[in-house]
């Protein structure tokens, strides 16, 4: 599966884009083995449309302008 890192938290928490065989695109929450969390995957509209935001958000925002930056170049 095709991924790409959005960001890594401070605490070693990482979120990937990712893309499944069937071309759905999610986010994938991987957890450090210190904040001993669950790993998650939620759909890219749920992930954005969560009500609490965090620099993981930020960076996800970021990625999707430069590709729109990238294409009007």
């Amino acid at each position: 599966m095709p991924q790409i890192e959005i960001y890594q938290g401070s605490n070693g928490d990482s979120w990937f884009l990712c893309r499944n065989e069937l071309g759905h695109v999610y986010v994938v929450h991987e957890p450090s083995e210190a904040s001993g969390g669950k790993g998650s995957a939620v759909g890219l509209g749920d992930f954005l449309s969560k009500e609490t935001v965090g620099p993981e958000h930020d960076a996800l925002l970021r990625l999707i302008g430069s590709l729109v930056d990238r294409q009007s170049s």
